[in-house]
């Protein structure tokens, strides 16, 4: 039995049909991107799924005490309310598991129960069968679980386990309450743009953990090379309706241009045929085979009505195209001795190699949200002074920069006075017409900024961008909030650009299509690292440096072991949780022997010692398994 199933959906807003009679099951580990242009429905057919809206028409059903999970989309300026302001994302982490813990104080109340003569059998009576079942549960492994999960989308143990929520930006409290999402295992996923505010690092553990992972999913996201990892089935919707594809986003790409070709070759053999069926009766309804004709004319009325082909109509694409810059100098770029930081607060981030950058060339700039690379695209554009070191800009450069936050729109200008804001000699029906090929038809181009949604804000700042004609780009995340359409178009456009590209992006898809080099900042090393050959350079460097880490691993151990024994192999992270659940279990233990052991001075020291040993053994499990955590072999 699937999970869920819907028959004949359909939903409507002020009377616009958003969707219409759609049927859809989703079975047992299945694994669903929902693909669709922007305000197609997509969001909608999700919170309907979730049971957070109810359809207009049609039914759902759904299995027997089925577990639903649903991410919302979150935006920067609407950050989700997950909890308290004081509360710390280890807290959060913990809701996930009330009853484990509701349970395990249970526990503990028993094991101070047993130090009473008195208690102690019903005590142990009652201890056998509860300890038993919390530990099915995973109830000495579920703290390992939520340090799992947060260092895995990116927080911190050391820094950010108990940072208040007041402190954290809104993408980190999206972070944490997909965190509590993932914890709370529910029998089905449904994530609306997950990847959002997720650095590569994270976007990579997420496609592992989902990967392993029983229950069903279905997803919206715009990132095509995450779809590539995680998906077995496509949805794509439309205005016509909900179509399935078999295979992740690659397939689905090249599967829709078989059945477009396929749906077109049809097409025009039945529309031959019914010009020649038209073209008989015609000739022939008053005329000797009048019965012929009449039997052709009820055949081809009844085709018309329940077998016609229709095609698809085309969605609109933006049309995006970089004007023709005027050329630069061969050297763009150079730096030397170079330390990206703030001076004003004596902060030093990462180290820079002397780099040369030459034109006509497109860097991607990788790494971890928050080590920087924001930072560095001002510093080479001089907004931010250098920690250390100096950098050189080439000759006849015209800088453009797109800002991530898109921070150069005013809120109260519209659309069309944001492009005419670039330049005094574009014009009101010039203008208009740029306005047209990125989608902004009509009275569009009369919506301020404050209204636009976040992808229709990033079309009017990359517009912006094309008209200042610049012949080197620093683009600080272009793709975020643009749908797939539009980042096939930015592909393009960028692709076809003659001047200089630095991008910074987490979108991997686009990094592999275009990336002649890669910078990556290392936040462990503080330095960047550049790969002069691309992003399948970076994934081989990594890889065998994986590799070598693992091999030097394996083969150094203490000296007395050497002629006696093999190298032990590196323990996995199941293994680390496993010994961690043990030292706390033990920890606990030893406390409440403390809390009983009365005035005995030499076994509260002997206790005291104890617990002390098995503080730094706590310490060390830790620090072993962040490292695993992060996929890096501990040394």
């Amino acid at each position: 039995m699937s999970l869920l199933q819907a028959i004949d959906l359909s939903k409507s807003y002020g009377g616009q049909d958003v969707l219409q009679e759609l049927t859809l099951s989703v079975s047992h580990q299945a694994r669903i991107a929902l693909l669709g242009p922007n305000g197609v429905g997509k969001s909608t057919l999700l919170r309907i799924l979730a049971g957070v809206e109810s359809p207009d028409q049609g039914s759902i059903q759904r299995a027997r005490s089925l577990q639903i999970g649903y991410l919302p989309q979150a935006t920067v300026d609407r950050p989700p309310d997950i909890g308290s302001d004081d509360q710390t994302p280890w807290e959060i982490g913990l809701e996930a598991f009330r009853d484990l813990r509701s349970r395990e104080v249970q526990l503990t109340e028993l094991e101070r129960s047993m130090a009473d003569p008195q208690l102690v059998d019903q005590a142990m009576t009652r201890y056998g069968a509860l300890q038993e079942a919390f530990e099915r549960d995973g109830g000495y492994l579920y703290q390992a679980r939520i340090r799992q999960v947060l260092v895995g989308l990116g927080f911190s143990i050391k820094d950010d386990f108990h940072r208040p929520l007041s402190q954290l930006s809104g993408g980190e409290r999206t972070r944490i309450q997909f965190a509590r999402l993932l914890l709370e295992d529910p029998d089905l996923l449904i994530l609306d743009e997950p990847t959002n505010h997720l650095d590569i690092e994270a976007i990579e553990w997420l496609e592992r953990w989902l990967r392993d992972w029983p229950g069903a999913v279905i997803v919206v996201s715009h990132d095509r090379f995450f779809l590539d990892r995680v998906a077995n089935t496509v949805w794509d919707l439309t205005p016509a309706g909900l179509e399935t594809y078999r295979g992740n986003y690659s397939a689905y790409v090249q599967q829709r241009i078989e059945r477009v070709e396929h749906l077109s070759t049809r097409f025009k053999a039945q529309q031959e045929h019914i010009r020649k069926e038209r073209d008989y009766i015609q000739r022939n309804i008053a005329a000797q085979n009048t019965r012929q004709a009449q039997g052709r004319q009820k055949r081809l009325d009844r085709m018309l009505r329940d077998g016609e082909i229709k095609l698809q109509k085309t969605q609109r694409k933006a049309h995006i195209a970089f004007k023709q810059p005027d050329r630069s100098g061969d050297l763009v770029l150079r730096t030397n001795d170079l330390v990206v930081g703030f001076r004003e607060d004596d902060q030093a981030l990462f180290d820079v190699p002397d780099i040369t950058l030459r034109r006509g060339e497109c860097v991607a700039l990788i790494g971890p949200n928050g080590s920087g690379k924001t930072t560095l695209l001002k510093t080479l554009l001089e907004e931010v002074e250098p920690f250390a070191g100096e950098v050189q800009l080439g000759a006849s450069l015209q800088l453009g920069y797109f800002e991530q936050a898109h921070g150069g729109l005013q809120p109260e200008r519209t659309a069309l006075e944001e492009v005419m804001s670039v330049s005094s000699d574009l014009t009101i029906s010039k203008a208009r017409s740029l306005l047209g090929g990125f989608l902004f038809s009509g009275d569009d181009v009369k919506k301020t900024m404050a209204v636009l949604s976040g992808g229709e804000r990033g079309r009017v700042a990359l517009l912006k961008l094309i008209v200042q004609g610049a012949n080197f780009l620093l683009l600080d995340e272009p793709t975020n909030h643009l749908d797939i359409p539009s980042q096939e178009a930015l592909q393009d456009a960028i692709r076809a650009f003659p001047g200089t590209i630095l991008l910074v992006s987490h979108d991997r898809y686009l990094v592999q299509a275009l990336a002649s080099q890669v910078w990556v900042i290392s936040t462990d090393e503080r330095s960047l690292r550049v790969f002069p050959y691309g992003y399948q350079s970076y994934i081989d460097a990594r890889e065998q440096e994986r590799v070598k880490r693992s091999d030097k691993k394996q083969t150094s151990t203490p000296t007395k072991w050497k002629s006696k024994k093999r190298s032990p192999k590196m323990p996995d992270i199941n293994a680390i949780e496993t010994r961690i659940a043990a030292v706390e279990t033990e920890m606990a233990q030893v406390s409440i022997a403390l809390e009983h052991t009365g005035t005995d001075m030499k076994e509260l020291v002997k206790l005291g010692e104890k617990y002390a040993s098995l503080e730094a053994a706590l310490e060390a499990e830790m620090q072993l398994w962040e490292q695993a955590a992060r996929g890096q072999v501990p040394t």
